[in-house]
């Protein structure tokens, strides 16, 4: 990198096959990637991966961690698939609760249960003659694993209250950021429906172990958010991209692109210098001393921690939480309970660069009830 400010008049030379999401708005409150590039010789791989397997109707499994780009990955496979023509259906496994999710995907007939005034038609259904996405595959209760490894083989669901199966032409992605062979061994995700959802793995490697994706990314965030907030396109100090190269990014490109949204809000100069992208310490701590482990990886982590959750907090810990609870009740807001655990949920997400699974690792939950309470308090989609 040259000394001088690098200079974005060249904009898009160096961001080969830009894939940006059709609709940014639905993904502006989430943690979900809004564009991909393939710049990286590791991108550039899996773009010829993707290349390869896409004529197929192979079920791909895309593994990755969150905010890395799975169903960009995904919608790309379905465009360059002799599908491109149908439709493309997107479901997140994790945001409905296990009552829901059959009825999500496979659809229902009126009166299959109470409130089922009219019938839907499913996510499976809908996908017809299409692609049907499915992320977060790991968070599937096992009876809807069932139920989903059936259609697989059968080729066609039943909708809940009907005894008729309807016959469908649909190839399956899924994704996940968890360690599904782990969850085999552990008893919580079937063994028959891994393999049978595994016949082509795509590798998703995070933002840190591409970083050649990284001023790309910049270089195409920067124009759009100059679009929308009718600035013009700042320089980088030669220090900003030492910055953005040597970040680890645990958020991925999702916690790049709000990083960009910030810095732009917030810049008073023509210039964006690291002060203005308002990174965390360790952005200072070259790449390669960084702690690069996977997602799966972390789960592990949060799996051992999570044995020891029971250990009580240290007595210095707990005087501080007193002494701030003392002062909260001399004169306690109106709903207090309800205001202490919006702000520590809000603050934990922050802290964590709103990355979902290292908040809920840092708050103890699992990720289905911080989802849950991230939508309530309108931090999500």
């Amino acid at each position: 990198m040259h000394a001088e400010l690098w200079n974005y008049e060249r904009a898009f030379e160096t961001a080969d096959h830009v894939i940006t999401h059709p609709n940014p708005s639905a993904v502006s409150l989430s943690v979900r990637a809004s564009a991909l590039v393939f710049s990286d010789p590791r991108s550039q791989e899996l773009l010829s991966l993707i290349e390869k397997i896409a004529a197929s109707n192979a079920t791909a499994l895309i593994i990755g961690e969150t905010g890395t780009g799975k169903e960009l990955i995904a919608r790309h496979i379905h465009a360059l698939s002799n599908r491109r023509d149908g439709p493309f259906q997107a479901i997140n496994c994790g945001a409905f609760s296990e009552t829901l999710v059959e009825s999500e995907l496979f659809g229902y007939e009126r009166g299959a249960f109470t409130g089922a005034t009219s019938a839907k038609t499913g996510w499976f259904e809908s996908a017809n003659g299409g692609t049907l996405f499915l992320d977060e595959i790991g968070d599937l209760p096992q009876s809807t694993q069932v139920k989903l490894l059936r259609v697989l083989q059968e080729r066609e669901v039943v909708r809940l209250g009907s005894r008729k199966a309807t016959p469908i032409d649909v190839r399956l992605i899924a994704a996940t950021n968890v360690d599904l062979e782990e969850a085999v061994r552990a008893g919580r995700f079937r063994e028959d429906l891994y393999y049978r959802i595994k016949v082509v793995p795509i590798a998703l490697p995070p933002l840190r172990e591409r970083p050649g994706d990284i001023l790309p990314l910049v270089e195409h965030f920067l124009n759009v958010y100059k679009s929308r907030l009718h600035t013009g396109i700042p320089k980088l100090a030669p220090e900003t991209i030492q910055q953005l190269l040597h970040y680890p990014w645990p958020g991925n490109i999702r916690e790049l692109e709000n990083v960009i949204h910030r810095a732009l809000l917030i810049s008073t100069s023509e210039t964006l210098y690291p002060k203005d992208l308002g990174l965390p310490p360790i952005g200072t701590v070259p790449l390669e001393k960084q702690d690069t482990k996977s997602a799966w990886a972390i789960n592990q982590e949060t799996k051992l921690e999570a044995t020891d959750s029971s250990t009580p907090h240290p007595a210095t810990e707990t005087y501080q939480l007193e002494r701030v609870f003392s002062q909260l009740f001399e004169s306690p807001p109106p709903k207090l309970f309800e205001l202490v655990n919006a702000v520590l949920v809000e603050k934990a997400y922050e802290f964590s660069n709103k990355n979902q699974v290292h908040t809920a690792r840092l708050l103890g939950i699992s990720r289905n009830i911080l989802r849950a309470r991230l939508k309530e308090l309108k931090l999500i989609a």
